[in-house]
């Protein structure tokens, strides 16, 4: 994929400072809400790298949903001599 690039500010959030990506620039990079990234600063650049990382028990289990994920799970009777 060919590189992007767009001119944008940083601007104060909070104590902070943020920078706003948009659509096409996320595309471009891969990203979408919650994706894990690695800020690295040097003299006058700011890079972002995303991580690859799996979720944890503890994550996967905050997000767990009841509603959808609850219920039975086997959605058939017993076919031999399981216990259930």
């Amino acid at each position: 994929m060919a590189q992007q690039a767009v001119e944008t500010s940083i601007n104060t959030w909070g104590n902070g400072l943020a920078l706003r990506l948009n659509k096409m620039i996320a595309k471009a990079a891969g990203i979408s809400d919650g994706t894990h990234v690695r800020v690295i600063a040097q003299p006058g650049k700011i890079i972002v790298e995303t991580i690859d990382r799996k979720p944890t028990l503890a994550e996967m289990l905050v997000s767990f949903d009841k509603k959808k994920h609850g219920g039975e799970v086997m959605a058939f009777a017993p076919i031999g001599k399981e216990i259930l």
